[in-house]
């Protein structure tokens, strides 16, 4: 059971495009929560936000993601801390997962264009992947 994320702010989109997981992908979120999102958040100590979770395609093109986006499948999720120490949230978590050895696929420290900054925060890949990852990517 999930203790500091819901269904609801995954899923969540402030877009006008329908966003409905199947089954099977509420069962890929909960195991995401469960295996990363919460785990990190109770080391972390402090609120994460969760800014996007699961996308359907609609939406993960409108936000222009990659084809073969973890979101898609409910393996992912963009995080930011929220009193807005998304660089310490980053650099938490890249220590974390290689000092718990935890099993991911990517952490990716994202920017866009405007110099937003989150983290990208994903439990399997294509394939069922789990890659380790660890990257920066700069959307300009």
């Amino acid at each position: 059971m999930p203790k500091y994320f819901t269904l609801k702010e995954l899923i969540s989109t402030n877009r006008k495009i329908e966003n409905i997981p199947t089954f099977e992908v509420v069962n890929h979120l909960e195991e995401l929560v469960e295996k990363l999102l919460d785990p990190l958040r109770y080391a972390y100590n402090k609120p994460i936000r969760v800014t996007s979770g699961y996308r359907s395609q609609a939406l993960n093109k409108a936000v222009g993601g990659v084809d073969n986006s973890a979101h898609l499948n409910g393996y992912a999720a963009d995080l930011q801390d929220w009193n807005g120490d998304t660089e310490g949230l980053i650099t938490f978590a890249r220590t974390w997962v290689i000092l718990t050895r935890a099993p991911f696929d990517q952490l990716i420290r994202e920017t866009d264009k405007d110099g937003h900054v989150w983290l990208h925060f994903g439990l399997y890949g294509p394939g069922g992947c789990q890659r380790g990852q660890i990257l920066n990517l700069n959307k300009k």
